[in-house]
């Protein structure tokens, strides 16, 4: 249970430090007076969202604190444990810190949390029911998660949500893999084609860089050997050599003539010889130049050919030349697959089918559970109903299936459905409850489920809002039974209500020049009278109104399991 509340500079309230204790207590005041003050600090400290004006005009930071017992049977204990969190008693305090800049901070047992974490440990602990959470009943999507809580089936539904996406992942993988297939048939006749035709050319990797290399090599020296032979026919057609070499045969015959060592013409014959014997190597040197450099006539030829063909290509399939070998076996394995994935395809499509198998089989079960569940609650509400002084309505939960629309949570639509007249037609419950029927059909849904739930402390702001008289004291009555399991708080106007609570706090505005501040006193017994006669009569309080206010707080009402002496 919420054993303690402490806030501090929280928008009106200055400081409050509030015991709280088991059974139903009643929170009053004046309209505007602050209790939805009190209420959103408690769901600060749940984890629920801040704002910046919270925080105390003048002061530089807010918090709030809430001390739970939850009981050594509470499944919060291993929530706690999975996140890491230890807890030396058996006490569970939730913190929340504001600052005027904006920042909040988070703590279970002053340990340090993330908000979503707070938020999970605080629900797990207390639910909160605001003004306008009724509406929340009327909207037929919130009946299948209310029916599901009832029945207890919220892990199949988890459990049917793992299949279902294991049936939507096989369903998007066929679908990827049937349309590849469908394209890969649509370009079957032009990947045959493709691949013929890159076959007859079958292009190499970096073989455009080295046939562009070996052209520009082959055009250079063919311009160079063009200049070769035109030296080295120089050389031939002028006749130098024959010239050179019957020069030096006369001038030899010549020399003939003179002694060794007085002959003038040996010089002439050495330096002839000499020169004859360059040209020849000249020649030579030339015809071997040519050969180094040239090439076969058709090379050029064959190298343009080659390289021509490769860009032609290339630009036909709207690639670069350099990646054509890559185009070319992409192509071959598109076509081999399209020839060889239909095993895949098959596998595949088996596959699905047994998902979708496996999740038909597991909704159909769930269906059939939610059948029995709604039979179970229909009977609770019926019997919550009666007492609420709408004993001749009739609650019936309607479970229409529709295989054709699966969902994460099943095929089943579940929708509320309510008779509030004898004889007269069940409708939505969204159409037929009047306000104050409304807040009794929400009561009596939450005295059904709070024995499902494992919450102990329940809040409700003005449930028995739209309602007065003796329906009023019925939904304080049911209030005070419902307290009997869970520990209930509860924000009231009526004095029905307020008279049925085990303890009693007043909410009060006080205000001067300067501020506005909100105080909260927990009243004493004599107190309490005063405040319900108030709530009777309204600014003047009567003697009648007191001894009207000591007869409705004199009833009756279910005892607590413990209570705690007034504070």
């Amino acid at each position: 249970m919420l054993t303690a509340l402490h806030i501090q500079d929280f928008v009106l309230i200055e400081q409050v430090s509030l015991p709280l204790s088991t059974g139903l207590t009643a929170l009053t005041g004046e309209t505007g007076a602050g209790k939805s003050i009190l209420l959103d600090a408690l769901g600060l400290a749940i984890g629920g969202r801040s704002e910046r004006g919270s925080i105390r005009q003048g002061a530089e930071r807010g918090a709030v604190s809430a001390t739970f017992e939850p009981g050594p049977a509470h499944p919060i204990w291993p929530l706690l444990d999975e996140n890491g969190l230890t807890v030396d008693d058996d006490q569970i305090i939730l913190r929340r810190v504001l600052t005027r800049a904006g920042k909040s901070r988070a703590f279970v047992n002053d340990q340090p949390v993330s908000i979503a974490l707070l938020k999970k440990v605080g629900g797990a602990l207390l639910e909160m029911h605001g003004q306008h959470d009724g509406q929340g009943f009327l909207t037929a999507a919130t009946h299948r998660h209310l029916l599901d809580e009832f029945g207890g089936l919220t892990d199949d539904v988890a459990a049917l949500g793992r299949v279902w996406r294991e049936w939507r992942n096989a369903e998007e993988t066929l679908s990827e893999k049937r349309a590849q297939r469908d394209k890969a048939l649509s370009e079957a006749d032009y990947l045959r084609h493709v691949t013929e035709e890159l076959a007859r050319i079958n292009p190499e990797a970096g073989e455009e860089e080295a046939l562009a290399a070996r052209r520009s090599d082959l055009i250079a020296a063919e311009k160079v050997s063009e200049d070769l032979a035109g030296a080295a026919a120089l050389l031939s057609e002028g006749g130098l050599e024959e010239k050179l070499a019957g020069s030096a045969r006369r001038l030899a015959r010549a020399s003939a003539a003179f002694p060794d060592q007085e002959n003038p013409l040996k010089a002439a014959v050495e330096k002839l010889e000499a020169a004859l014997s360059e040209v020849m190597e000249a020649h030579s040197a030339v015809e071997d130049a040519a050969r180094a450099l040239g090439a076969s006539p058709d090379e050029l030829e064959t190298v343009e050919e080659r390289l021509f063909a490769l860009r032609a290509m290339a630009r036909k399939h709207g690639v670069s030349a350099d990646k054509l070998p890559a185009f070319f076996s992409q192509a071959v394995d598109a076509l081999e697959a399209l020839e060889e994935g239909e095993a895949g395809f098959s596998a595949l499509e088996a596959a699905c089918a047994k998902a979708q198998s496996a999740y038909q089989k597991a909704a159909n079960r769930l269906s059939a559970a939610r059948a029995k569940a709604a039979e179970k609650l229909d009977a609770a509400v019926m019997k919550e109903l009666a007492p609420l002084k709408l004993g001749k309505a009739q609650f019936a939960t309607q479970i229409e299936a529709n295989a054709d629309r699966p969902m994460q949570d099943g095929v089943d639509q579940v929708e509320f459905m309510v008779a509030t007249n004898p004889g007269a037609p069940a409708g939505p419950l969204k159409t037929i409850a009047s306000g104050g029927e409304l807040s009794r059909f929400v009561l009596a849904m939450k005295a059904a489920l709070a024995a499902k739930e494992s919450r102990t402390v329940i809040i409700f702001d003005e449930v028995d809002a739209g309602v007065g008289g003796a329906v009023a004291d019925a939904v304080g009555e049911r209030l005070a039974r419902l307290a009997r399991d869970a520990q209930v708080l509860v924000v009231t106007h009526s004095p029905q209500v307020a008279a049925r609570a085990d303890w009693h706090w007043r909410i009060e505005k006080t205000q001067s020049k300067q501020s506005t501040s909100t105080a909260v006193t927990v009243l004493s017994p004599d107190e309490r009278i005063e405040e319900v006669a108030r709530m009777l009569s309204g600014a003047t309080v009567t003697d009648e109104a007191r001894a009207a206010a000591r007869s409705l707080v004199a009833q009756e009402t279910p005892a607590p399991a413990r209570r705690r002496k007034s504070a």
